[in-house]
């Protein structure tokens, strides 16, 4: 006899204080019979528009869920009418950065096991509280912690008792919302705080991966194209590098683009230290699309126009569907700040990739998108900013070699 699948009812939120803004999500599962909290999730997300955040909401419900019975059935309930109507193929999801998420979502259950409901905000207060409380603690420069919810005490009955699949009265329908497009990612404010001692800063220090052979033949290299590995004179700079980090000791994690030569480098540095490699696929290199593999003056002579207007402005992408600088900035904002609250006040080795550290140097100092043009980045260079509890940030180091000399 086939055991009878555990009924879980999972709601959640998300918000952004600015839309797009520092934003976060909450999830709570529920058992559908006694409304008892099983698991909660929350997360600040950095800089993200309302929708994103609710979609990355029930994505974390939903895994919630997952986790405590992959064969559970699911109703799901949310205050977003444009989630709701969206994951019920009620609404069309026009807007792209939607349509990863929404598959996201819909791959964790079958569809015959999960249905969706909305509810008024004032009826999930629970998920609500989460999503601020992620909110919050990421702009205390701290991750959320399950230990510190009062998500819980703050929430309000719920009228479980109701027949499974009960209408619930639903506004009228209006036409889908679109997402306001993401916003350029805010540089920290500018002037010193006025409180004297902001504790210790987070520390990112910036390694970009040993020379490859593509490196060494100046072309085109990103997260498009090939995956090369370090070249012989690469692993000796990452091991160069790694001696001088482990005298200096004070490295406490390292954190690594997921692309090859980053990863053998971090790997290296981390042999050296003692430590593991966490891996962040926001560190990832731009794609540079059909240039991939390209020295600069191929592309000159295959794609002018594309060329210069990626060299005019930051909202231009490369041929063939590549990722213009403005993408890159949001993404890289994006694992700044969720690597700033899990690494608060600790000094962290980044390994990545000359864009994401010329947009992490970029935004440190306030300077315009047009600024990546007009810094230089040698293989295996250190660079390093630091981060104040205030929201301000100092570059301490750029395009540093003497290791290699």
């Amino acid at each position: 006899m086939s055991r009878r699948s555990r009924r879980f009812i999972v709601e959640a939120d998300g918000g952004s204080r600015g839309n797009p803004g520092p934003a976060g999500y909450g999830a709570v599962v529920l058992d559908a019979t006694s409304g008892e909290p099983l698991a909660e999730a929350a997360e600040y997300l950095g800089t993200a528009t309302n929708n994103v955040a609710e979609y990355r909401g029930l994505i974390a419900g939903l895994r919630a869920a997952h986790a405590l019975d992959p064969e559970a059935e699911i109703r799901v309930r949310m205050d977003s009418k444009l989630v709701v109507e969206q994951m019920t193929g009620r609404w069309k999801i026009k807007h792209p950065d939607m349509r990863p998420l929404a598959a996201e979502a819909k791959s964790i259950f079958p569809p015959g096991r999960i249905s969706y409901e909305w509810i008024p905000r004032e009826k999930n207060k629970h998920a609500d509280r989460l999503a601020n409380e992620a909110m919050d603690a990421g702009r205390a420069g701290r991750q959320w912690e399950a230990s510190r919810s009062t998500a819980a005490l703050e929430s309000v009955p719920r009228p479980l008792g109701a027949p499974e699949g009960a209408a619930v009265p639903v506004e009228e329908a209006v036409p889908e919302a679109v997402p306001a497009p993401l916003a350029e990612p805010k540089a920290a404010p500018v002037g010193w705080a006025a409180t004297a001692d902001l504790g210790a800063p987070t520390t990112f220090v910036l390694l970009r991966h040993g020379e490859t052979q593509v490196t060494r033949e100046k072309r085109f290299s990103g997260s498009g194209g090939k995956d090369p590995e370090l070249s012989p004179a690469g692993r000796r700079q990452a091991e160069q590098v790694a001696a001088v980090l482990a005298a200096r000791g004070t490295i406490q994690a390292i954190v690594s683009s997921p692309l090859r030569r980053c990863h053998e480098t971090a790997e290296i540095a981390a042999a050296r230290l003692g430590l593991e490699v966490r891996i962040d696929e926001g560190l990832r290199e731009t794609d540079f699309g059909a240039w991939e593999g390209l020295t600069f003056a191929e592309v000159r002579e295959r794609h002018p126009e594309d060329l210069d207007a990626w060299l005019a402005s930051a909202k231009a992408a490369p041929t063939g569907g590549g990722e213009s600088f403005a993408q890159v900035a949001r993404r890289v904002a994006l694992s700044r700040d969720k690597l700033l609250a899990r690494y608060a006040g600790r000094t962290v080795l980044l390994v990545t990739h000359v864009t994401p550290i010329k947009v992490l140097v970029r935004l440190a100092l306030g300077a315009p998108p047009e600024s990546v043009f007009r810094m230089e980045l040698s293989a295996a260079s250190l660079s390093a900013v630091a981060y104040y509890a205030d929201g301000n940030a100092s570059v301490r180091l750029l395009n540093d070699t003497n290791h290699l000399r």
